[in-house]
């Protein structure tokens, strides 16, 4: 579905990916690595956020490197950020509304009823604002503002940064849910029980570059890898 060439992609002068490569040959695969090597600069990448200046970027076969943001996502690609990026003025309702335009009306389509079946947390509290959820709420909303774009492919910047174990689980268990459904995931996370709990396939930066790509099977009982590039013991 997605696959991505050795990408270029920079800062100012800052040259932060340096020829990343990542194929999406599993529906969840798991791009790890330590803190500032790039994980969310190739998420951002892809996304159109922080363009590419070079590389390619493939999508269900066609080159959107160079298309815009929104046109991304029209393609099929929805984004949760690392961090939610929620606005204080905006109700749960209202962040829902935005993101769903006018919502498609085939059947399986994610419609925000959909989305408050599935996360009877924040359907609760459908009139409050966003930033005034719990932290697990917040993840549950900014899914769901992804998935109200009808997306193929969701991009999930460490979705479980600053949760209770419990918002963990919680997360861990919409995304099952979500591969179950046909939907395909690509996942940075810091906390590598999400990841193995998740990911098919796991793919690791360093320094801007993919230095490990393999199976997520063997990779669960590499203490070696792990160790090398995460610093996991």
């Amino acid at each position: 579905m997605l696959e991505v060439v050795a990408i270029h992609t920079y800062y100012g002068t800052s040259h932060v990916l340096q020829g990343a490569s990542l194929k999406m040959n599993r529906p969840c695969v798991a791009l790890l690595g330590r803190n500032g090597m790039g994980k969310t600069t190739f998420l951002r990448s892809v996304m159109g956020l922080t363009p590419a200046r070079g590389g390619n970027i493939l999508f269900a076969g066609r080159e959107i490197r160079g298309k815009k943001p929104h046109e991304i996502a029209t393609l099929g690609i929805g984004y949760v950020p690392q961090g939610r990026r929620l606005f204080p003025s905006l109700s749960v309702h209202e962040h829902l509304h935005l993101a769903a335009g006018r919502e498609r009306k085939q059947r399986g389509a994610w419609t925000i009823e959909r989305v408050y079946g599935m996360f009877p947390e924040i359907a609760r509290r459908r009139n409050i604002s966003g930033t005034r959820l719990s932290g697990g709420e917040q993840q549950m909303l900014a899914i769901g503002r992804a998935l109200v774009t009808n997306p193929r492919l969701l991009l999930l910047d460490e979705p479980s940064e600053g949760l209770a174990p419990l918002a963990v689980e919680r997360v861990i268990e919409v995304c099952r849910s979500l591969l179950r459904d046909g939907m395909a995931i690509l996942l940075v996370e810091q906390n590598i029980r999400v990841a193995d709990a998740l990911a098919e396939w796991v793919a690791i930066l360093v320094g801007g570059e993919t230095v490990y790509d393999s199976d997520a099977a063997p990779f669960r009982g590499d203490q070696e890898t792990r160790t090398r590039y995460l610093g996991i013991r």
